[in-house]
């Protein structure tokens, strides 16, 4: 186990995935972040079946950074309710996850 994680995002325009992904990585609270464009996601919101397009971000950061993601992803989306979500990495490249360290310090 590493103190390493992914944090899931989406984003509702190409524009604002950009906007939080260089805000991350300015503030250091990521590493890296990738963009997924167009991706569909069906959800329920407010009673209703809903679809959009949106944009996926997979943010690479520590454990100990994630608090600042979450009120940073807050703080910059449109979205009333963003998804922000956060996986745990096990185990990876040592030179990845050193980098990963590195850059988020």
């Amino acid at each position: 186990m590493t103190d390493k994680r992914i944090v899931l995002s989406t984003a509702g325009s190409e524009q604002e995935a950009h906007k939080i992904a260089h805000v991350l990585v300015k503030r250091r609270l990521a590493a890296c972040v990738n963009i997924v464009p167009r991706v569909q996601s069906i959800y329920r919101w407010k009673g209703e079946i809903e679809s959009a397009q949106e944009w996926l971000l997979l943010i690479k950061t520590r454990a100990d950074k994630f608090p600042a993601v979450r009120d940073a992803i807050g703080e910059l989306h449109s979205y009333e309710v963003p998804e922000c979500v956060v996986l745990e990495i096990e185990d990876g490249s040592l030179p990845y996850l050193q980098w990963l360290e590195k850059a988020t310090q």
